[in-house]
């Protein structure tokens, strides 16, 4: 792609309960399909030169699904971060985590933080899942901490220290699927300037060329950050 690449890409991947619904199938069988463009967009985006991408993976507010829907994700993640270290080794990926995840089941904290730990040193791509993550609660979070330490005042650049990951650059582009035109509370600090593309294509069916194709879109866009061009 010779088109100008965003740096950081934020990911609101939809649509997987429509999905299997649409096939007479249980909703789990959307997030199980739903991990092959988890693994097709990664490839993508390696491919490029995106240097950041951010997933979000499992909201705050997801923990209100159906426990048989969450404890199926839990699995998932589980086997999937189980079965992808070798290959995000390959490919030169760093996984990185944010969001409240002390309350992700103990096995799955475990695994995740070795996963963390077992790619730290890949530097192709730093590949965030956002986990038990929301937005405003990031924010509350970052506030909670400057109380705490008796900061009497900060800036943006010294709020930007309290976050979850410090040193995730603020998004470039949101990609959200399913034909829905909201943030959901994703990275609502993070992305105050970034270009949202919105397409129907639903998360399972999204691949490689979808993620072009947004990409593509991103390119030719002018962005100002409130300045005049």
């Amino acid at each position: 792609m010779k088109s100008k690449v965003p740096t950081h890409v934020g990911i609101i991947m939809d649509g997987n309960g429509r999905w299997a619904q649409q096939r007479g199938l249980p909703r789990v069988m959307g997030h199980k399909v739903g991990v092959e463009s988890v693994r097709s967009v990664i490839r993508a985006a390696r491919k490029v030169g995106v240097k950041y991408l951010t997933l979000y993976t499992f909201s705050s507010e997801n923990w209100q699904r159906p426990a048989e829907e969450v404890g199926a994700l839990m699995y998932m993640l589980r086997i999937l971060l189980r079965r992808e270290i070798k290959n995000l080794n390959h490919l030169g990926v760093q996984v990185r985590a944010i969001g409240e995840l002390h309350l992700l089941p103990p096995d799955v904290l475990n695994i995740l933080n070795h996963t963390v730990e077992e790619t730290s040193k890949n530097d192709r791509l730093v590949l965030t899942l956002a986990l038990s993550y929301g937005g405003r609660r990031e924010i509350v979070s970052a506030v909670n901490k400057i109380i705490r330490e008796g900061v009497k005042e900060v800036d943006e650049e010294s709020f930007r220290r309290y976050l979850y990951d410090p040193d995730l650059p603020d998004v470039d582009l949101i990609i959200r699927t399913a034909g829905e035109y909201r943030l959901s509370n994703f990275l609502l600090w993070q992305s105050a300037y970034a270009e949202l593309y919105f397409t129907s294509t639903l998360w399972p069916d999204f691949r490689e060329e979808d993620f072009f194709r947004a990409l593509e879109d991103y390119s030719k866009r002018v962005r100002k950050f409130g300045k005049v061009l």
